[in-house]
């Protein structure tokens, strides 16, 4: 099965589940930085990606009842090694500042940041969703809070690296 690339980088952080087709497109659209793409044909592009792995069995498709918005949940089948991607975003994260040549180091701080702001929007997704459970179902108040909270938690860890890179590319740029 071939897959897209940004789509299974999205999708296969573990912090994400129970996502909707537009949270996914618009994280592809962050991560694929072209302004040419047509929002409309991404959304088209991302959910017919998403439906490969409903046929596969590795993710399940809800619909509510009450909006008719189509969600999609991992399921117990789901692998994300598949996607060779895993290890890929973990070597982004951890890569070396002082093994990169000067001339690259903008390069660098750039691919960061944008992966950062990746995360963040997955991240704000999650949030969102946390919110919207609860207004429906308040009984999960004591289960949803936590988690809601961890959400919140990485949504501050990721600005704070994203304003720590933006500090730097700022400085670089004066000097």
């Amino acid at each position: 099965m071939t897959f897209d690339k940004f789509v299974g980088r999205i999708i296969a952080n573990k912090n994400v589940d129970h996502f909707s087709t537009l949270e996914v497109r618009t994280a592809f659209l962050a991560l694929k930085n072209d302004p040419s793409i047509n929002r409309n044909d991404a959304r088209r592009f991302v959910y017919s990606e998403l439906l490969k792995l409903v046929k596969k069995g590795w993710l399940r498709k809800a619909i509510s009842k009450k909006k008719e918005i189509s969600s999609f949940i991992k399921t117990e089948l789901f692998d994300a090694n598949a996607f060779d991607l895993v290890a890929d975003c973990q070597n982004l994260m951890s890569k070396n500042f002082k093994a990169v040549p000067r001339s690259n180091i903008q390069k660098e701080l750039f691919e960061r940041l944008h992966d950062y702001k990746n995360e963040l929007l997955i991240s704000l997704g999650e949030t969102d969703e946390y919110k919207k459970l609860y207004e429906k179902f308040p009984e999960f108040h004591t289960n949803l809070q936590p988690q809601y909270d961890k959400a919140r938690d990485n949504n501050s860890r990721f600005l704070g690296k994203i304003k720590a890179l933006e500090n730097l590319i700022q400085q670089n740029k004066e000097q």
